[in-house]
């Protein structure tokens, strides 16, 4: 059975992008290792229209001891929805015209890229009006590393064809949010390694791993300066950048056209 074969939009129709598609509800994803696989049931969010995977509650080793500020520990999170994809150009433009009643500039052609030049306000305040959040740096990372808790979504070892990088972008910076599709993460997200980092909602403790609160459901410290990113992108990468495990930081003020953010909600 050929690729073409396999994909299906939702309501049955054909979805023409090579390596994923939907089928009854379920995300089938192209795994050259396993050939297609199915991953769990989808919702979408009603307001923005973003789709969401669910991730189950329980525990994960978050961290992987490769940095300073990523000690591996045992989380515990309760069920959540994360969308499969970044917050695309045209979702944000849809809601800077119904809030702000203005044009935001999409380039033609990009329309399905992620937006950037976000600030974390700007990020949060469109999770807000479509009644999600930003993830926590847990959720986020539990995501991006799976049911077995991979280095990359896709595995333990680094393959720069698997996700957006300046190793393999070209003259380009970002690409679409369903590209890529080797590189899902076992959840069936998109692109949580490389393309564009993302904001999460936590401030940024270089020691908040060892916080009392860090066991169950963190949202990270109080304060601070900086808040996180994570994903590595399309400008940088590389084996270290783009592991699920890696925290980086960023002024909550601060916009370019690498950061960008995906949502999550509550089951």
């Amino acid at each position: 059975m050929n690729t073409k074969e396999r994909e299906y939009g939702e309501d049955g129709s054909f979805l023409d992008r090579d390596g994923f598609g939907f089928w009854e509800g379920r995300l089938i994803v192209e795994d050259p290792e396993r050939g297609y696989r199915q991953v769990r049931p989808l919702v979408r969010n009603v307001k923005d229209g973003s789709v969401m995977v669910l991730v189950p509650a329980g525990e994960f080793e978050m961290g992987d001891g490769r940095d300073a500020d990523c000690p591996k520990h045992r989380v515990s999170l309760d069920a959540y929805y994360i969308g499969v994809c970044c917050v695309t150009n045209a979702q944000y433009a849809r809601y800077v015209e119904e809030v702000e009643s203005r044009k935001w500039k999409v380039e033609s052609g990009r329309e399905d890229h992620p937006v950037v030049n976000v600030s974390w306000d700007d990020a949060a305040a469109y999770a807000k009006w479509a009644g999600c959040a930003l993830p926590t740096e847990a959720q986020w990372e539990k995501a991006a590393r799976g049911p077995a808790g991979l280095v990359y979504p896709w595995g333990n070892k680094w393959d720069e064809k698997k996700c957006r990088n300046d190793k393999n972008k070209g003259s380009g910076t970002t690409c679409a949010v369903w590209e890529y599709p080797a590189g899902a993460s076992g959840y069936g997200t998109l692109n949580q390694s490389g393309n564009v980092l993302e904001w999460c909602w936590d401030w940024y403790g270089r020691e908040s791993y060892t916080e009392a609160w860090a066991g169950r459901n963190p949202e990270g410290p109080s304060m601070g300066a900086f808040r996180v990113i994570r994903g590595g992108g399309w400008r940088g990468g590389g084996a270290s950048a783009c592991r699920g495990a890696r925290r980086l930081w960023f002024l909550p003020v601060g916009r370019d056209g690498a950061r960008g953010f995906r949502l999550v909600r509550t089951a």
